[in-house]
């Protein structure tokens, strides 16, 4: 998923070379994910966890192998101008396939480990994505310069299988009795827990919102790499990855050791200081600063979405996790949503002063936050 990042929007780009196409792939996965996650969420409260991930695992394989392959007999090309729309359907695909799987991933963590363990399990599986993070985007970007995209796309399918492998010796975690028995009327259910909860409510609109105003920066990679803005390229945008995964492996450490106290108020602030921080990079021409300024952001992020995490696996009652969660993850398709935007807007108004733009929002909404919302900034 990682690799992902990188050659997925980098293709289509190279294919079309328009913000708007690379926008509007980003929306076409936003829309199952969002629609699948909530049945996620009821899915991961309802079934054997462990089947549904070896099942969405064994999926995200079949997509990528299906591209590679396309890749391989030419018909995925420039040569070929309206071939790039395979690229929108993989990523709706993959889109639903998240929403559907992503919620039992999530879910599955308070079954595995004792409730004072909860924080650093979410804190260590955090790191162990980062961890990745650090070196899949470098080696994708260093594959795509030096073989082809088909190269990453085969090793794409060769680490989901070796992550369904895995999956398979996961315990099973068994199910969570849940009151309704419509499919519709437990997704309603949920919905009415968390406008019920506020706890709930809050920490997920303040995830929502950060990540809508931050999020579209990465999505628009592609253009900053180009000749135009930074000049660097797939491997300078493999090291930008990289360089975040750093500093988002460093706030996963810091966040293993976080005290049970004053979380609200470590929300509210990474909202904050990842507009700032945005507004910096969006502006930037100088690779040095940008690339300190990306593992700002790398570190920021990790200490949102962590954190957020952890609130709403704390706080949520047991027979909800799936479906709250289902709705925290539905944050990824908000990501896809602003992604769209921005490529949008970036055609109107410029890249700099798109991203610049959601971010000085944020920055704005976040002091708000701070200022308004006692309840958030007391929760511990």
């Amino acid at each position: 998923m990682s690799m992902q990042q990188v050659v997925g929007s980098l293709l289509i780009y190279d294919l079309t070379n328009s913000s708007v196409i690379l926008g509007a792939m980003s929306f076409a996965n936003a829309i199952p994910m969002l629609i699948c996650s909530l049945f996620g969420g009821l899915v991961a409260d309802r079934l054997e966890k462990k089947w549904v991930l070896l099942a969405g695992q064994t999926a995200f394989a079949l997509v990528s192998l299906g591209i590679a392959i396309a890749l391989t007999t030419g018909f995925l090309s420039a040569s070929h101008p309206g071939s790039w729309q395979l690229l929108v359907v993989s990523s709706a695909l993959q889109g639903g396939i998240m929403g559907l799987m992503m919620p039992s991933r999530q879910a599955v963590i308070p079954h595995l480990v004792s409730d004072e363990k909860l924080m650093n399990a979410i804190s260590l599986n955090t790191m162990g994505q980062n961890t990745i993070q650090l070196f899949a985007p470098a080696i994708a970007g260093f594959m795509v310069n030096s073989i082809d995209f088909q190269a990453v796309y085969y090793a794409m399918t060769a680490t989901y299988v070796t992550a369904a492998i895995f999956f398979f010796f996961l315990p099973k975690t068994g199910t969570t009795t849940v009151r309704t028995v419509s499919i519709f009327s437990g997704i309603k259910d949920g919905l009415r827990y968390v406008w019920r909860d506020r706890i709930m409510l809050y920490v997920l609109l303040i995830s929502f919102v950060i990540v809508f105003l931050s999020t579209p920066y990465n999505s628009m990679l592609p253009v900053f790499v180009d000749e135009h803005h930074l000049n660097v390229g797939a491997k300078g945008m493999g090291l930008m990855l990289s360089i975040s995964g750093v500093g988002a492996l460093i706030a996963s450490i810091a966040l293993t050791s976080l005290p049970k106290k004053k979380r609200g108020i470590v929300l509210i602030i990474s909202g904050l200081a990842l507009g700032l921080i945005i507004v910096a990079f969006s502006f930037s021409k100088l690779w040095f600063l940008s690339l300190v300024l990306v593992g700002l952001i790398g570190f920021g992020q990790s200490l949102r979405m962590t954190v957020a995490n952890i609130l709403l696996q704390e706080y949520v009652q047991d027979e909800y996790v799936g479906r709250v969660m289902s709705l925290y993850l539905m944050q990824f398709g908000f990501t896809s949503l602003s992604a769209f935007a921005a490529g949008v807007l970036t055609d109107s108004i410029g890249l700099s002063w798109t991203i610049g733009g959601f971010a000085g929002v944020l920055v704005i909404i976040s002091l708000a936050l701070f200022m308004f919302v006692p309840k958030i900034r007391k929760l511990d």
